[in-house]
């Protein structure tokens, strides 16, 4: 069997594994699921009214509803990259990688399958999401069906990059609690970007902050995709961050992964 063929054989097994550990056990991704969707609902009946205040004339609550849904799904994929992360802590810390690493396998087949399974749990918890918005009125009628392919490409990419990044902080989490640590950031980042008030409502000190992290060009790119609206050099920005991030928490995780057993 050709290298590939292995790595490709094995990468699929691993994968099976992590989906079939996902379904046993669902309560980890429901509970990352309820912060976008209580927030989601937080925002739009509870502080509605007031945040459209804030986004110029005209503008009501449906109007913030369809400001407020992109930036959302993108803290989606940032919740659930804690499960990830407690996932590959788990079977570092429980011996379970030490047991993959003496048997005929190939050997990044591991962090494929982690990377691979939270992928496809972050798209489905997209889509979770996505049901609640369209429930509650959100609406992407101007979208084409280009935007909306380009709109799910942007999903993939951004969910691959912040899944290699939550595998390296599971590789050198000593525990599960240490690893849903590490990765609290991915959750923070998402409440100082673009998703509940447009940057130029920030105080200016603030701005920088909100302007220069990887969530805010993902933000406002799929909200132009999603609303027909300007994107700007905001989609660039956001290829080049997720592009950043896959290469480093790929040579990250690699490189914490080869090193001996802990």
């Amino acid at each position: 069997m050709s290298t590939l063929s292995l790595a490709v054989r094995d990468s699929t097994t691993m994968l099976r594994r992590n989906l079939l550990h996902a379904r046993r056990y669902p309560s980890l991704t429901l509970n990352l699921l309820l912060t976008p969707v209580m927030l989601l609902l937080l925002f739009v009946y509870i502080f509605g009214d007031t945040m459209s205040a804030g986004m110029g004339a005209g503008a009501d609550r449906d109007a913030y509803v369809a400001y407020l849904v992109p930036g959302l799904i993108l803290m989606t994929i940032g919740s659930t990259m804690i499960g990830t992360a407690v996932s590959v802590s788990n079977d570092m810390s429980e011996g379970v990688i030490a047991r993959f690493r003496t048997m005929a396998i190939h050997r990044g087949s591991v962090l494929i399958g982690h990377v691979i399974g939270s992928v496809l749990q972050s798209v489905l918890s997209v889509v979770f999401v996505g049901v609640v918005a369209v429930a509650i009125g959100f609406r992407s009628t101007d979208a084409t069906a280009l935007e909306w392919l380009a709109a799910f490409g942007l999903l993939v990419l951004f969910a691959t990059a912040l899944t290699w990044i939550a595998v390296g902080m599971g590789l050198i989490s000593p525990n599960a609690e240490a690893a849903s640590n590490n990765a609290l950031p991915l959750i923070f980042l998402p409440l100082i970007s673009s998703t509940f008030v447009p940057i130029d409502a920030m105080p200016g000190w603030f701005q920088p902050i909100a302007e220069y992290q990887p969530f805010t060009p993902a933000i406002e790119t799929l909200r132009g995709l999603l609303l027909g609206t300007e994107i700007g050099h905001n989609g660039w920005l956001a290829l080049v961050w997720c592009l950043a991030l896959t290469v480093l928490g790929y040579f990250w995780s690699k490189s914490v992964f080869d090193r001996d057993p802990r």
